[in-house]
């Protein structure tokens, strides 16, 4: 859930307070979160357009 809807579910004024008492992460937490910011930067890498060389213009002043 995201803290800041627990913030306010549980009517903490501090967010401190909602994280330090209803926040437990552990290695497997870590590596779940690595494992998603990789499945996100591979999606966007797809989605990515490639850029096309930039062409020289010449232009003649008259």
């Amino acid at each position: 859930m995201n803290p800041k809807t627990l913030q306010y579910l549980m009517g903490h004024s501090d967010i401190g307070v909602t994280l330090n008492t209803y926040t437990h992460l552990g290695l497997q937490d870590a590596k779940d979160e690595m494992e998603r910011l990789k499945d996100a930067q591979k999606e966007l890498d797809k989605d990515k357009v490639k850029e096309l060389p930039a062409t020289k213009t010449k232009f003649r002043i008259v």
